[in-house]
């Protein structure tokens, strides 16, 4: 089975190369599902419902998400309504959603987890032992399991890649907007990458205007930034994976220019 992530997906100039490139990529990568992480969706910021309906009809599978889904307000009623939209696994109980979607793909049980770093990032629960207790609740027929890891330090996720090895089919950070180079497989057969990128504008400040953004750090009167346009790059990730056994055979880096 091959799998498709593709990174954080920021604003107008983002979700327009994916709405135009996404069925070029599943052809050519010979994907059987898609998956994208959305947090930055909306102008950078969470996600509207109209958007998300418009990318699952262009071929995505499962939205992911981070510590910006709840940002607009109409997130949070259609995060209920919606099972492939998920958000971070370690909030607290009561926040609307699933952290985790598991569905049939072509005869073949998959489970899509969101989980959330803890360091430099909003409080959340361990996602140490959240992530345990929901991969081990899955049933064995359930081999493929892709993670999304959300979450601001690098030793951090790479941690938690050796926490999941051998029991998940891939790790794949997202949040930092920056695209790393450690792509590989575990000994015990997860796949493992620590960001996948950004999918959006590299004109700006990971995704945002770079006006706005040195505002932020040079004064105390800085508005919040508005995304970037311009020079736009589509990241992602191919995992090949064995249907009978879960385990990774390949992981491919893909960092793409988009002209828009």
């Amino acid at each position: 089975m091959k799998i498709l992530m593709i990174g954080d997906v920021v604003a107008k100039p983002g979700r327009v190369a994916v709405l135009e490139r996404i069925q070029d990529l599943r052809e050519q990568y010979q994907i059987d599902f898609a998956i994208m992480n959305a947090e930055n969706l909306a102008g950078g910021f969470s996600v509207t419902p109209s958007l998300c309906e418009q990318l699952f009809s262009s071929g995505i599978d499962v939205m992911t998400s981070g510590n910006h889904i709840f940002d607009k307000k109409e997130a949070i009623d259609y995060i209920r309504k919606q099972p492939r939209l998920i958000r971070p696994a370690n909030y607290p109980p009561n926040t609307p959603g699933n952290g985790f979607w598991a569905g049939e793909i072509k005869g073949v049980e998959v489970a899509v987890f969101n989980i959330m770093g803890r360091v430099f990032m909003p409080p959340s629960d361990d996602p140490f032992r959240i992530i345990d207790e929901l991969v081990e609740s899955l049933p064995a027929r359930t081999k493929v399991r892709i993670v999304d890891i959300h979450a601001e330090a690098t030793s951090e996720k790479v941690a938690l890649g050796w926490f999941l090895d051998g029991r998940v089919s891939a790790v794949l950070g997202t949040h930092t907007h920056i695209q790393t180079a450690d792509d590989r497989i575990l000994p015990q057969g997860t796949a493992y990458l620590t960001d996948i990128g950004m999918t959006g504008s590299y004109a700006g400040v990971i995704g945002m205007d770079k006006a706005d953004v040195i505002a932020r750090f040079t004064t105390v009167t800085a508005r919040r930034a508005e995304h970037s346009s311009g020079k736009v790059r589509i990241c992602a990730a191919v995992i090949d994976i064995d249907e009978d056994d879960g385990r990774a055979r390949e992981i491919q880096r893909l960092n793409l220019s988009h002209e828009q």
